[in-house]
């Protein structure tokens, strides 16, 4: 497994940017298909992007495709997250997640290592 850490998440505007950043730690990072999920307010947590081991391969959700980039930094065990043209809608707890195999994946029961969160909220 590896550990995760959120972080860049805040308050902004509708329109507006956000960069959601996920370091990692330990061995496997480099072998880990890497996604992004989120959960709004009494709501279920839902899947946003992923990225395959090599940053390759990218998936998205229709909600967010044309509006948000996953890209990651092998060399800096690093996941981003790059969000565009935010919605009051995207508001939620954004969720870094980790699985043990190179192989992308948009199911949530498939990642095994999750982050704490980070908080976005759009305002309109």
């Amino acid at each position: 497994q590896v550990q995760l850490v959120e972080s860049g998440g805040g308050l902004v505007q509708a329109g507006g940017s956000l960069r959601l950043s996920c370091a990692a730690s330990g061995r496997t990072f480099i072998t880990s298909a890497m996604g992004w999920f989120r959960q709004a307010p009494g709501k279920e947590r839902e899947f946003v992007a992923v990225i395959d081991w090599r940053g390759v391969g990218t998936y998205y959700a229709d909600a967010v495709k044309g509006r948000f980039t996953v890209s990651r930094d092998n060399a800096k065990n690093t996941v981003y997250l790059q969000m565009n043209s935010l919605k009051p809608e995207d508001t939620a707890v954004y969720y870094c997640a980790g699985r043990n195999t190179i192989v992308a994946s948009n199911r949530l029961a498939d990642f095994n290592s999750w982050g704490q969160g980070t908080q976005v909220t759009v305002s309109s």
